[in-house]
C-alpha cells in the first residue's frame, strides 16, 4: 500500500462515498499532497500521526467544524490540523480542497533547521479558516502543477516545503505544560548540528558523534532521537540531501563532485538516495531549477 494511503486523514476522506479523490502524490521527504472534492458529508479525523495543511479551492461556505457552526469556510480559507488532534467536520453543499500532509519527522527537522529549537518544545497550532493570501496563492500554484512530470513534481515539492516553512514560522508555539526529561542540552545540540554541517563530506559514524557528546552510542542515539525527533542517521541524510540541493541549484558542478561533497560514496549511491527522497534524479532536479 502506498504510504499516502496509510495516512489517517487520507483514509478518512477516501472511505467516504461522497468524497472524490481528484489526484494525489507522494513528494518524498515525508511530504504528500492530494486534491479532493466533497459534498454533504461528515468527516472525523481521530488523532492522526501526521500533520495536515488544507486550503479551500472552491465552495466550502457550508462547511464548519463540529461544535463551532458559526464559523464557515470559503475559497482560500486555510486550516491546520496538527498530529495527535481529533477534528470533526460537517460539509453542507459542495467543496473542493487541497491537502498537504507532512510527517512528524519533517516537522522535527523544520524545528531544528528553521527555528533552531528542540522539536519537543514546540507544537503546531490548530487553526480553522485562517486568512493568509500568500499561503493560499502557494496552494493554488501547487494544484496547477503536473505532479507526475519530473520537473513540475520537483517544483511541487519545493512549494510544499515553502508552505510548511511558512506554517512553522507563523503557527508554531511552545508546547503547553512542557516538562522535558532527557534529551540533549541546548549547547550540546548546537555543537552537534554545527559539527555535522562542517563534516557532511566525511563518513560520519554514530561512535564519532557519541564521543563528541561524551556519551555511549546507545545513550547518545536515544537522547538524540528525543531531542531531534529522528535518529542520527536520518538527520544526517536529510542534511546531506539539503546540501546537495543547494549545490545542484548553484551551477554545473559534476554529480560525482556533488556526491563526494555531500558524503555519498559514489554518484550512483547519491542518485539513488536523492531519487528516493525527492522522487526525481539529481539531473532532473537541476533541470527543473535551471534559470
Amino acid at each position: 500500500m502506498p504510504a499516502i494511503q496509510q495516512l489517517q486523514v487520507f483514509q478518512s476522506m477516501n472511505s467516504s462515498p461522497n468524497a472524490h479523490l481528484e489526484r494525489c502524490a507522494e513528494l518524498g521527504d515525508g511530504l504528500s499532497a492530494a486534491v479532493w472534492s466533497n459534498r454533504h458529508d461528515a468527516r472525523d479525523y481521530l488523532s492522526p500521526d501526521h500533520h495536515t495543511l488544507s486550503c479551500y479551492l472552491a465552495g466550502g461556505t457550508g462547511t464548519f467544524r463540529r461544535g463551532a457552526p458559526g464559523a464557515k469556510g470559503a475559497p482560500d480559507k486555510l486550516c491546520i490540523m496538527p498530529a495527535g488532534e481529533e477534528a470533526s467536520w460537517i460539509v453542507n453543499g459542495d467543496i473542493r480542497l487541497a491537502h498537504l500532509y507532512f510527517s512528524a519527522e519533517r516537522f522535527s527537522l523544520g524545528c531544528v533547521e528553521l527555528l533552531d529549537r528542540e522539536p519537543r518544545e514546540l507544537q503546531l497550532h490548530s487553526v480553522t479558516f485562517l486568512d493568509d493570501p500568500q499561503q493560499a496563492a502557494r496552494f493554488r500554484q501547487l494544484v496547477h502543477l503536473n505532479w507526475e512530470e519530473p520537473g513540475e513534481r520537483l517544483l511541487t515539492s519545493s512549494l510544499a516545503q515553502e508552505l510548511i516553512d511558512h506554517a512553522l514560522l507563523t503557527q508554531v508555539g511552545r508546547r503547553d505544560g512542557l516538562r522535558l526529561k532527557g534529551g540533549l542540552a541546548p549547547a550540546l545540540r548546537k555543537r552537534l548540528t554545527d559539527y555535522i554541517e562542517q563534516h557532511l563530506a566525511e563518513p560520519l559514524t554514530l561512535g564519532e558523534l557519541a564521543t563528541l557528546a561524551a556519551l555511549s552510542e546507545y545513550h547518545f542515539a536515544r537522547m538524540f532521537r528525543e531531542s531531534f525527533g529522528m535518529p542520527p542517521h536520518q538527520y544526517v541524510l536529510a542534511r546531506r540531501l539539503t546540501r546537495a540541493c543547494e549545490l545542484l541549484r548553484q551551477g554545473p558542478l559534476p554529480l560525482s563532485e556533488i556526491a563526494l561533497a555531500c558524503g555519498f560514496s559514489s554518484a550512483s549511491h547519491f542518485s539513488n538516495r536523492f531519487r528516493g527522497a525527492l522522487g526525481a534524479s539529481p539531473g532532473e532536479y537541476r533541470a527543473a531549477f535551471a534559470g
